[in-house]
């Protein structure tokens, strides 16, 4: 009875056993909330997302097909950011959680364009983990210059 009980309170996990405990898990769902935050999945931003859950984590197959629907699943059921920039802040040190606001970035002018909502959702999740405004901003000009897209009016 006991177990059945403190089993609600662990949180679901996937039937693979991934939980949004895990940061390959809540690194996906931070991505997937970014990309969906214009209302719009676009083909190039899943293309990019899913490279980067790869080449980050090194996954390939089915452990990448994996990583990838319980972040979604993640991303669906959650109520706010923090169950995952907690993991993220926790688990990544000050130059790596940079880096992923940069991979964000990267899912972001993924299709070229960045709408204002895509730049609130990153920046909230950059508060939360961590990583200064300014160096948000920097990363978000370099990323924008790869891509070819002006920042400017």
């Amino acid at each position: 009875m006991l177990d059945r009980l403190f089993s609600l309170f662990q949180g679901n996990e996937a039937e693979n056993g991934l939980s949004a405990n895990d940061p390959r898990v809540a690194a996906a769902a931070l991505m997937y909330h970014v990309m969906d935050a214009d209302g719009e999945r676009r083909e190039e931003e899943r293309a990019v997302l899913r490279k980067m859950v790869a080449d980050t984590y090194g996954l390939s197959g089915d452990a990448l097909a994996d990583v990838l629907k319980a972040g979604e699943q993640a991303d669906r059921e959650a109520v706010d950011l923090y169950a995952f920039t907690s993991v993220i802040k926790r688990e990544l040190d000050e130059p790596a959680r940079n880096t992923f606001i940069e991979i964000l970035w990267e899912v972001v002018f993924a299709d070229g364009l960045m709408h204002e909502l895509e730049d609130n959702t990153v920046w909230r999740i950059a508060e939360l983990i961590g990583v200064s405004g300014r160096e948000r901003v920097l990363l978000r000009s370099e990323v924008a210059g790869r891509h070819g897209v002006s920042l400017t009016g």
